[in-house]
């Protein structure tokens, strides 16, 4: 049985989960929750992680049970029905097991329905909502009608974006995402609304300071020997200030969460979720979903980052996910002093990534610095799983010793093992110009509704990448594509998935900043190098089987990519090892500094020989690479020895291969047996 592994939505972990689709309880995360035998959601929950394991079964994810699903099987488990089966339908989406939610459209029914009064204020709030945003409209429509509409797009735009900063924390959320969700507003219209995501009106200090007190239990000067005066920053949830632990003078940040804002978002909730509901028509039509999903997603993000203890939670796996990298600093959270409205976090005294002229005078050197901002998003994203959501200029910052430092983790979102593998997929596609393989990519992603014809897309998604790829690394940046992208998904009933739009804004972000701080800088210089690395170096089967789909294209193994390829490897190992935070205190030992600067390449070379020897197509297709056109290829077989005589020990190269022999011997007759008894 081929074994199988499902992600798991970390702050709603349960070993049932686990154990339901065949996966080790041995990931448990540090937050269980157990399953009551008589819970009466168990029967819910284990038939959800059945759809989940079952969808997981396609193109790119393993089989339970040696079992597969049917293009048509897994679009009836994911066609949207009822108000639950939108959110099966996220899950199914996401690979992901959630036992347990913040967010279902019946908990804000019933939290709304609940309180006093509760027609009494929908209906007025109904009431605001409605009326603000129809006179908005009208006046577009009034715009369009006398033929001035795109002249007064700046104008409108930042009309919109005051209407919801009028309307609340909600809408402000609201219009934080639309900026990021080029298939539902123009990009004019998203370019403005950005502004959202840095300037929000505080609010006063003394609710602030009596809301610390509230969830602390004693006056702020039993904790604090001071704090500011001013917040340091503000947005939509909450606002921050630095004060300093009068226990052990260390000084902290302080998040302190918006007063009576959690009945004010489920009201909201509420309300566009019924708006929704009016919505489905057009939505399907133009995005291939319902709108009722868009909301499920917004509304279980928004509800997530509500929770302060679930970002001290996300803290604590970034910590633990950078804990062996010397190049990235998380600030660890005061949990004792934190709860779910206040958050106490380490202070990072940083400098600010978008100041170019204050890192140089700090001496940090600016390529090596970007070289390690670039690798970890890229490890976040590629190898966690689990990434920075918000990474604008306010939220990362410069130590002086050359580490990047991350703050603020309430906005993070996941991808689960086999999301990360179906983007690895693309990046091969990518690479070897299969734009139609490219489109079911984005169909398995869940930017087109199963079943979708991706015929119409090929060519569009052809012309984005060659257009883009023709230039060259000098003039290719992500902006560019993804510019033309949002061309392509009016044309086309694309949905970008919530933490897709994640995905393209961090990437987004952290290029804008790189560009700050290097206006020349090439992203794709130091992207290139970290992929190929991992390529290169990860044991992990699947990234195994990706290399070799790079070396071989049409049949005939690439001898030129493979060399291009430890080039990369080399430099990026190189480019991080360089970093001043390798040579400091940070290090524990002289030898983790050794093993950074070579591209260990052993566990490669003994797969690759086990390979040789157990799958006879790729032993016959290595064989015909060294033959092609009647010839031995032994100088580009000198190329490569080359190009990693410096980076492998030979004797110790040898000796693992010698060890791996006996096991690699007993597949190669398992795996000639098998054969030989299937021709019979």
């Amino acid at each position: 049985m081929t074994s199988t592994s499902y992600h798991i939505h970390k702050p709603f972990l349960n070993s049932s989960c686990y154990t339901a689709v065949g996966v080790s309880t041995t990931h448990i995360s540090r937050f269980p929750v157990v399953f009551s035998n008589r819970s009466p959601g168990k029967k819910k929950v284990l038939k959800t992680v059945k759809a989940v394991a079952a969808a997981s079964t396609g193109r790119g994810g393993a089989a339970v049970n040696g079992g597969s699903r049917s293009r048509e099987e897994l679009s009836l488990l994911s066609k949207p029905s009822t108000s639950s089966s939108a959110l099966e339908q996220l899950d199914i989406e996401r690979g992901v097991c959630i036992p347990f939610r913040k967010y279902t459209p019946d908990t804000v029914r019933s939290k709304v329905l609940e309180s006093q009064g509760a027609i009494l204020s929908l209906v007025g709030r109904g009431i605001e909502i409605v009326w603000k945003l129809g006179f908005y409209w009208t006046r577009l429509v009034y715009d369009y009608l006398v033929g001035r509409d795109e002249e007064v797009v700046p104008f409108r735009a930042r009309q919109l974006r005051n209407l919801l900063c009028d309307l609340g924390p909600s809408f402000i959320k609201a219009g934080q995402v639309l900026a990021n969700r080029p298939d539902i507003i123009r990009e004019d219209y998203m370019n403005e609304l950005c502004i959202l995501q840095d300037d929000v009106p505080s609010f006063p200090n003394q609710v602030a300071f009596n809301i610390i007190e509230e969830e602390l239990g004693q006056p702020l000067e039993a904790v604090f020997s001071k704090i500011s005066s001013e917040t340091i920053a503000a947005a939509s949830l909450g606002q921050v200030y630095r004060a300093t632990l009068r226990a052990s003078g260390e000084d902290v940040a302080i998040k302190v969460q918006r007063p009576e804002i959690e009945p004010i978002i489920y009201r909201d909730l509420f309300l566009f979720r019924t708006l929704a509901s009016f919505l489905n028509g057009i939505s399907l039509q133009k995005l291939g979903c319902n709108a009722e999903l868009i909301v499920d997603e917004f509304g279980e993000k928004l509800l997530e980052e509500l929770d302060y203890t679930l970002e001290a939670r996300n803290i604590e796996d970034f910590l633990e996910n950078f804990k062996g990298d010397p190049t990235v600093k998380i600030p660890r959270a005061y949990r004792q002093l934190s709860g779910s409205r206040v958050l106490v976090m380490e202070w990072i005294d940083g400098i600010r990534c978008t100041d170019p002229q204050a890192i140089k005078e700090a001496g940090i050197d600016v390529n090596g610095f970007l070289t390690v901002g670039v690798s970890a998003a890229l490890r976040q994203l590629l190898e966690f799983g689990l990434f920075h959501g918000d990474p604008h200029p306010g939220n990362i910052f410069a130590m002086r010793d050359g580490r990047i430092a991350y703050v603020d983790f309430g906005n993070v979102a996941q991808l689960s093992q086999q999301n990360k593998q179906i983007l690895i997929d693309a990046v091969v596609h990518a690479v070897n110009e299969d734009y139609a393989e490219m489109a079911n990519d984005f169909t398995r992603l869940g930017f087109l509704a199963s079943g979708t014809d991706v015929s119409p897309i090929v060519p569009a998604l052809e012309a984005i990448w060659q257009n883009s790829g023709t230039k060259g690394l000098a003039d290719f940046n992500f902006r560019s594509v993804t510019g033309k992208f949002n061309q392509l998904v009016y044309q086309y009933p694309i949905r970008i998935p919530e933490r897709f739009s994640l995905v393209i804004r961090s990437l987004l972000t952290q290029e804008g900043i790189c560009f700050t701080l290097k206006p020349d800088f090439k992203f794709l210089e130091v992207a290139y190098p970290y992929i190929a690395k991992r390529l290169l170096t990860d044991p992990n089967p699947a990234l195994r089987e990706r290399l070799v789909q790079v070396l071989f294209k049409d049949g005939l193994f690439q001898w030129k990519r493979l060399e291009n390829l430890i080039v990369l490897a080399k430099e990026n190992v190189t480019k991080m090892s360089s970093n001043p935070a390798f040579q400091g205190n940070n290090m524990q030992s002289s030898s983790a500094v050794q093993v950074q600067r070579k591209l260990d390449l052993t566990d490669t070379i003994k797969d690759g020989a086990r390979l040789f020897l157990i799958d006879e197509g790729i032993r016959r297709q290595l064989l015909l690479a060294l033959t092609e056109d009647s010839k031995l290829h032994v100088e580009e077989l000198v190329d490569v020895y080359r190009l990693v005589e410096d980076q492998i020990d030979i004797p110790s190269v040898a000796l693992e291969v010698a060890r791996d022999l006996p096991s690699a011997a007993r597949d190669f007759m398992l795996s000639w047996s098998a054969s030989v008894l299937s021709d019979k």
